[in-house]
């Protein structure tokens, strides 16, 4: 028992070492999966689509918040776990994808209202 009130704080930074390791292993844990990635990925190809039909060019920073929020609304759970950074370039990828699909696919250019650039 001595030994235990003479150490005391070994004991209290043994537990915050554990704690944080415990806090990092969750989090590390609770990551989205390869799947739940590709159908936010999907996903997102449909929002970028319908927020450039919506608001149209010129408005990237508008497009960009429209999607951010329905993104956290639609994913909860993978917005908390994924940086606004890493969501920024997934945005990226699909507009990429968005600006080819619009010249390869007269149907989805005619619904947006023509092709623009973001």
């Amino acid at each position: 028992m001595k030994t235990l009130i003479e150490n005391w704080y070994v004991i209290i930074a043994l537990l915050a070492v554990c704690g944080l390791a415990g806090c990092t292993a969750y989090r590390f844990f609770k990551l989205p999966s390869a799947s739940q990635i590709l159908k936010v990925k999907e996903w997102l190809l449909w929002a970028v689509t319908n927020a450039e039909k919506e608001l149209g060019g010129g408005t990237g920073k508008l497009k960009l918040r429209q999607v951010y929020d329905l993104f956290v609304q639609r994913f909860p759970a993978v917005a908390m776990a994924v940086s606004f950074d890493t969501f920024s370039q997934w945005v990226d990828d699909a507009l990429t994808e968005m600006r080819k699909m619009l010249v390869e696919n007269k149907a989805a250019a005619e619904l947006v209202g023509g092709i623009h650039t973001c």
